[in-house]
């Protein structure tokens, strides 16, 4: 087992510092001075603050739901959240209070499209090196405990539905709501982004007569590798070689038409691969 680094600690601890000041500017800049809560711990807490008018602030209630989550995991779950979380918690409730409330727009969907951008951002950077803010997360993990037969991931969206619906029920308005829903689908997407990153690649599945060849042009040609997989067609029974190969966007074309140009009956297909680690690309220890 290779042992991390103790720089990529620190590289750890930095992002996730960062991951809480952009979620920070998310939510004091955009989200709550609008009353859009987009789910989670931090969207409970912004309606709480609505319905207390300001007396209960956000932070406040944040810090306190997530550190009470925090320890009730610990206790139900065993120590597996680590240091991380409780330092992401505490940055959060930092950032929050040393960053100016100054509202960036008063546009409701500039500040749903936006804010939910941030605020899936810098969950996302927080997720990808280790941490995690607690949140409906961990919300969802401890009621999972209790209700093993329904997912964590669908108790977690159960549980941002309903602070959506709450959002909407205590602004009385139906925008709020409709806002705050929008806000939360964009933030979902932005973590999942940063999660699986931004270097799209393509895996080519290539049925040929002349697998060999194709596979020599592809390792001369392009300088990549390729692996044959063996396979037998269910129609003719026939024993076929079929290649599989991984390339970047740059390399797209020049695969078509290597493969065009060797065996144009080929049979070939293309998806999308959001992530590859190893050989060639990304290390598969780096964040």
């Amino acid at each position: 087992m290779v042992k991390k680094k103790w720089y990529n600690y620190i590289i750890d601890y930095v992002a996730i510092t960062v991951g809480t000041m952009v979620m920070a500017i998310a939510l004091n800049m955009f989200l709550e001075p609008n009353t859009i809560a987009p789910g989670g711990i931090s969207g409970f807490a912004i309606v709480i603050e609505k319905v207390t008018d300001g007396f209960l602030k956000m932070e406040i209630v944040n810090l306190m739901i997530n550190i009470l989550l925090f320890t009730i995991g610990v206790i139900i779950l065993g120590k597996t959240f680590g240091i991380k979380t409780l330092y992401a918690i505490l940055g959060l409730f930092f950032f929050i209070r040393i960053i100016s409330n100054t509202v960036a727009t008063n546009n409701l969907l500039l500040s749903s499209i936006f804010g939910g951008l941030l605020l899936g951002i810098g969950v996302g950077i927080i997720f990808k090196f280790g941490g995690t803010t607690g949140g409906t997360d961990l919300a969802g993990a401890i009621l999972h405990k209790y209700f093993p037969s329904i997912s964590t991931s669908k108790l977690m969206m159960a549980v941002d539905f309903m602070v959506v619906i709450f959002a909407g029920l205590v602004d009385k308005k139906i925008d709020t709501a409709l806002y705050s829903l929008i806000a939360l689908y964009i933030s979902v997407k932005a973590i999942d982004q940063i999660m699986s990153g931004f270097s799209y690649s393509k895996a080519f599945l290539i049925i040929s007569e002349r697998p060999k060849e194709i596979g020599t042009a592809i390792l001369s040609e392009i300088g990549r590798g390729a692996t044959i997989l063996k396979g037998k067609g269910m129609y003719t029974e026939l024993e076929r070689d079929t290649l599989l190969c991984v390339v970047n966007r740059v390399q797209i074309v020049k695969l078509k038409d290597l493969i065009h140009r060797l065996d144009p009956n080929a049979f070939v297909m293309i998806t999308d691969i959001h992530e590859v680690l190893g050989n060639g690309f990304k290390n598969i220890n780096s964040n």
